[in-house]
């Protein structure tokens, strides 16, 4: 059983990149498909506390969802903003990653290092080719 889990959306590199990190790392995390499987209001609650960052820094904006509910006026309290969250997972950013040493929006990806308990096993590189990782699994960026 892993001590791990990533909010994940496997259409995102950044997601794709931050848990092949985790199993790099010789884990294998529990995988919520936050689109499919949305945190319940208490947990998202949580994981912003946990994060330690402003329910508007969670909030994604490149997605239709923001444009059409309005959501760049700041007229929304908190609460708002997590209904709408919830309504629309979309606009959750991503990925987050909860370990026993802390809870994070691994954006940049490699963020995620800061936050495994295992150092990398491996040389790894993101999809573009950025080397994160060098073969002796030191951190490069």
């Amino acid at each position: 059983m892993s001590n791990i889990t990533i909010f994940h959306n496997p259409e995102c590199g950044t997601s794709r990149n931050t848990l092949e990190m985790i199993r790099n790392s010789g884990n294998e995390p529990t995988i919520i498909y936050y689109l499919d499987t949305p945190p319940s209001h208490d947990e998202l609650v949580k994981l912003i506390a946990d994060i330690g960052i402003t329910v508007q820094a969670l909030l994604r904006k490149n997605v239709e969802p923001y444009e059409q509910l309005g959501l760049a006026g700041g007229q929304f309290t908190d609460e708002q903003l997590i209904t709408f969250m919830l309504q629309h997972p979309i606009l959750i950013n991503r990925p987050i990653v909860v370990t026993p040493m802390g809870t994070r929006l691994c954006r940049p990806s490699e963020v995620v290092l800061d936050i495994l308990p295992e150092p990398q096993k491996r040389a790894f590189s993101k999809e573009d080719g950025e080397k994160v990782v060098d073969n002796a699994g030191k951190r490069l960026i």
